[in-house]
């Protein structure tokens, strides 16, 4: 389905990211990855989706908290692959305190990582994309656009902010094959997500599996993890011909818990 295409995605060597590649690399995509890991653990999978999907691979180690780093990444992207027709903007990094414990150099990086990296994806894309009539971009925000939560300042900000961008974008892009769309998961299963769970099974002495059940059940209806290749197929959708009329769509996929 997009077979010949060129994707940057953000954040994409773990969780909820590593499935978006899978996915777009499934459907025919070449790919620059970007994120956070071991390097030789990077490379070995990043070989390796190369090989099974057989499409174009490349990584590229970019401090999403530099806009310099940003610029060389997207420039690099084109080089080594082509012109970027989608990005997804994945990349987040998380901190857990009330606002008045929250170290100054936590928020400054969240907005960087979170919202202003997005907007740079974006600016350096949008030229070559109206050029060309087309492009994709995906903003990976959360319920927690919609939803407020204690001791989550930078996050419920910078995804909420990420809706914003979204909406400004779609309205500026209107008269071209363009679009800008966001996607809210809800709890997904991710390894920061499942750590986080963990740390609390041992703080209150629960099994994982109880750890689980009741760190669901105070958020999403159902009680289940949001399945993050389900939350890449609809992104995977989103980049294709047929979505070609949604813009600047905020759209949940967390079992109903914004509106429960």
């Amino acid at each position: 389905m997009l077979r010949g295409r060129t994707a940057v995605i953000t954040g994409a060597t773990g969780g909820l990211g590593r499935a978006l590649a899978e996915a777009l690399a499934g459907a025919g995509c070449r790919l620059m990855l970007n994120g956070l890991g071991d390097l030789d653990e990077i490379e070995d999978w990043r070989a390796g989706l190369a090989e099974r999907c057989e499409v174009e691979t490349a990584y590229h180690p970019a401090d999403l908290a530099r806009p310099r780093d940003i610029e060389d990444m997207m420039a690099a992207a084109e080089q080594r692959l082509g012109a970027v027709d989608i990005v997804v903007n994945n990349a987040v990094v998380r901190h857990f305190a009330a606002i008045d414990a929250l170290p100054t150099e936590q928020w400054e990086q969240a907005l960087a990582v979170n919202l202003s990296a997005a907007f740079h994806t974006i600016r350096l894309a949008l030229p070559g994309m109206k050029q060309r009539n087309f492009g994709r971009i995906v903003n990976m925000a959360s319920a927690y656009s919609v939803l407020g939560a204690a001791n989550r300042v930078d996050y419920v900000t910078t995804k909420t902010g990420l809706v914003g961008l979204t909406r400004a974008t779609a309205i500026e892009i209107a008269d071209y094959d363009i679009t800008c769309n966001a996607l809210c998961p809800g709890t997904v299963d991710t390894p920061a997500i499942t750590g986080k769970i963990r740390e609390e099974a041992a703080a209150q002495g629960l099994d994982y599996d109880e750890a689980v059940r009741r760190y669901l059940t105070q958020r999403q209806p159902g009680g289940r993890f949001i399945a993050a290749s389900n939350v890449a197929a609809l992104a995977v959708f989103l980049c294709g011909p047929a979505a070609r009329d949604i813009s600047g769509a905020t759209l949940p996929i967390d079992n109903g818990w914004v509106v429960s």
